[in-house]
């Protein structure tokens, strides 16, 4: 990872995304301590993962149950 101070960041911007768009990241310094840091944008969102993290929440809550508590009344609770 390199470092670039914020002068010479601001002065070398279209050279920078160039290098960032390879798959580099360059922190951006000011006065030698970072304060920004230069990355490839990401994919966004990964309907993928997402179903993962859900499939994986579904299975960890099979067989959980609140007892005698009822949802209902957990949630009037929560709101006064």
């Amino acid at each position: 990872m390199d470092e670039i101070g914020a002068f010479e960041a601001k002065n070398r911007l279209g050279a920078l995304l160039d290098r960032v768009e390879q798959g580099e990241e360059i922190v951006i310094t000011r006065r030698g301590k970072p304060v920004a840091k230069l990355v490839p944008a990401g994919a966004g969102f990964d309907k993928a993962k997402a179903r993962q993290a859900v499939t994986g929440l579904i299975a960890a809550s099979k067989g959980l149950s609140l007892g005698d508590l009822k949802i209902k009344d957990l949630i009037e609770e929560g709101r006064s």
